[in-house]
Order: structure tokens, then sequence, then C-alpha cells
């Protein structure tokens, strides 16, 4: 975590003591007096003028002898324009907010030309904010453009209804043992998730592209906000039961393979499957520390499998403790997640907390898959015998066929909808 800068005022040097002898009196020691005072007041102001300059006194370092830390680097924005969409190729940002539209039946033909309008609006929109030339100045900062992300996908009901060739395995998972799920907070014939790296910022673009939305007839349906814990950058963040969550993402490669469509129209697209998952995080934080990293298969304060010393060490499902029980336990969530038992398969995952009341709060659950068929085999096992199922509850759920990003000069589903 970066740390306040650790100025210091420079010592004052003052005169030398006099050599040992009669005491200085009259004139002369009220000479020497200011003399001293004048130096004394010299340096303080010296040093106070430095630091209201943001920099430190004593010859511009610190007190603890480094140079004096500047103001933190500003981070480059994200482009908007690019092959994949940013909310899949930039980092992951604090705040975020995911929101679902329907567009109300009219003919095919005029719910195609709405939905070509809304993409339209909501490329020029998202990029120039990108861009740092955003069409509202509540945008524009002082420190250059703001860092956002964006991912825009479409449902299979919406899909199916314009006859728009989507990859087949844009399908609705079955309902799973244990889901509760409320229908209010899922699906969605659009879902549009909106990044930034503050809240303001997130607030107003949600205005701007509800407002688009609107325009093209689209309807709200649901909406959800999201957050992430301080994370210094490249690493895992952790979610609200204390543990790191995504640490076996896939490299390139095998997203090429498992996330990423094959080559053709949708290669550069994938299949978004979102969970709304409350967390019973009293529950769970009541349990043992050992328990809680038996359910896990991990530990809380590195991450690595209960079997390795790193956190992306491959955890080994088959190592047993002397007396014949397995390491991770078979019912430890990363076993059963784990990629052996799904023919190598990997999930993109890129989750965020959500607290929406003391009683509920949780985790957003965000899997990119090349078939959703991927995630209904996890969450199967999962479901039949994952040990921390008595501390969630799978509470929403919807697909969505996220589009390829759109490169510059073009607009968000152009190969899509011609």
């Amino acid at each position: 975590m970066p740390t306040e800068p650790e100025n210091a005022l420079a010592e004052n040097a003052l005169p030398s003591d006099p050599p040992a002898g009669p005491a200085a009196s009259g004139p002369g020691r009220r000479r020497a007096l200011l003399a001293a005072g004048a130096v004394l007041a010299t340096g303080l102001g010296a040093a106070v003028a430095e630091l209201a300059h943001g920099g430190s006194a004593g010859g511009g370092s610190t007190g603890s002898g480094r140079s004096p830390a500047g103001p933190p680097p500003v981070e480059a924005a994200i482009p908007f324009h690019g092959d994949r969409q940013s909310g899949l190729t930039g980092p992951q940002l604090p705040a975020t907010r995911l929101l679902a539209f329907d567009l109300p039946p009219n003919s095919r033909a005029a719910d195609r030309a709405s939905l070509r309008t809304l993409l339209a609006d909501w490329t020029r929109l998202l990029s120039a904010t990108a861009a740092g030339t955003p069409p509202d100045p509540r945008l524009r900062g002082d420190d250059g453009p703001p860092r956002t992300a964006s991912l825009v996908g479409l449902g299979p009901a919406l899909a199916a209804r314009l006859a728009l060739a989507v990859p087949g395995g844009l399908t609705e998972p079955p309902a799973f043992p244990g889901d509760r799920l409320d229908p209010a907070r899922g699906g969605g014939d659009l879902l549009l998730q909106l990044s930034a790296a503050d809240p303001w910022t997130l607030a107003v673009l949600t205005e701007l592209a509800g407002a688009a939305a609107h325009s093209a007839g689209a309807v709200p349906r649901w909406s959800q906000s999201g957050f992430l814990p301080p994370t210094r950058p490249g690493a895992t963040p952790r979610n609200l039961f204390g543990f790191k969550d995504g640490t076996a993402n896939p490299d390139e490669d095998a997203a090429r393979q498992w996330v990423w469509g094959p080559p053709g129209p949708h290669e550069n697209a994938t299949l978004l499957v979102y969970r709304r998952i409350r967390m019973d995080t009293a529950a769970f934080a009541a349990l043992p520390a050992e328990r809680q990293e038996a359910a896990m298969g991990r530990r809380a304060a590195d991450g690595a499998p209960l079997t390795g010393t790193a956190e992306h060490d491959e955890p080994d499902l088959y190592a047993k403790h002397p007396d014949g029980a397995y390491v991770i336990p078979a019912t430890a969530h990363v076993r059963l997640t784990g990629p052996r038992l799904d023919g190598g398969a990997r999930m993109l995952r890129r989750g965020y907390g959500y607290d929406d009341a003391p009683d509920d709060r949780g985790l957003l659950f965000a899997a990119f898959v090349r078939d959703t068929a991927q995630f209904t085999r996890v969450q199967s096992r999962l479901a039949e015998r994952d040990a921390l199922n008595p501390f969630l509850t799978h509470t929403a759920s919807a697909v969505a066929y996220v589009l390829p990003g759109a490169p510059a000069g073009t607009v968000l589903g152009a190969q899509l909808l011609g």
C-alpha cells in the first residue's frame, strides 16, 4: 500500500556554543540572542516555504534520507476501441455497475433499428469518455481522461427474436438445488457493465448510458452496483469471505480455447454467465480458520492451495494425509471447480463484491466462457456437495453474448447487425 511521504523538517544548526568562560551579558548577549533567533527564523521559514510547495526541508531530501515523493502518477486511460471490449481486456476497476434493459417488441426490422441506434449511441458515449472528450463536463477531470471500462452483451431472448447469428451455446443455465432466484433481478435483453476508478465517474456515466437507452426505447430491468477491495496492480482481489477470488483464471492461450469464440465472427466475443450470490459472511467468519481453509481448499493468508506454497501453484487433488484423507477435501471449493474435473476447461472470472443491506451482501459472480454448458457442469458439482453451500445463496442469474470489441472507426455490434 502506498504510504504518506515521510517529509520532515531539517535540523536547524545554531551557532556553536562559546568556549567556557564568564557568561556574556549586556548588549553583547542581546545581540547574540537576536542573531540566533534570526538564524532559527530563517531556517524555519525556508522549511515551511518548501513544504508549502510540496517539497521537504533540508536540501530537497526527506528526514529519512530518501528523495521526496511527488504526487502519485496519473494512471493511463483504458482505450475503448479494440478487437475486444475494454471491460475484459483492461484491469478490473474498483467501482462497477451492471444494468439490464429490455427492448419492447415491435417488428423485427424496427427492433433491429432500435438496437443498432442504441449500440451506436453507447459507442459514442463510451469511446468519447475514454478518450477524454466526454459529452458531459462532469466527466472532464483535471488529470486527463477518466479511467473507465465497459462491456455490452445481448440476452438470448433478444438474439432469438431478432434472428441474430450468436453462438449456439448462448442458453440459460438450468435450475440448481438451493437456487433462490428473483426474476426481477436477473435476465434482460441487453446487459451493460460500466466500471470506473471512482464512484463519481461511474454515477455520471450510468446516468448518460441510461438516458441513451431510454431514447432508443429500452426499458430498465434491473441494476446492481459492486466494488473491489483495495488491491495492488496485478494482485488477485479478495471476496467478502476474505479469500482471494479469481486465482485460477486462464492465460491467453487457454482463454483462446475456453473463453473466446473460435476463429471467425465470434473469435473476439464470449458468453457471460452472471450470478448474484448472497454470502453469509457472519456465519463463515465464525468458523475456525482451519475449517474455512478446508472449505475453500486454499489458505486465507496467501491464496496458496493446501497442497502448495504459493498462490498460483497447481492444486494437487491426489495428495493425501498419512491417514488416507485428501489434503484438499472432497468437498473443497477449489477441488470441485478444478479444470481437471472438466477436461481442462477454464472460465475467466471477474467478480465484484456487493453490499445492499446488513443481511444482503456477497459476490457478483461473472464468468466468461465459450459455451454456457461449461458453467453448468461446474455449478452442478458445486450445488451437489460444495462445503460452502451453507453460506451461499444464488439470488439472481443472467446470460449474455458479449459482443466483440469495436475497432477504431466502427461501432459495437456492426458485424452482427450489418
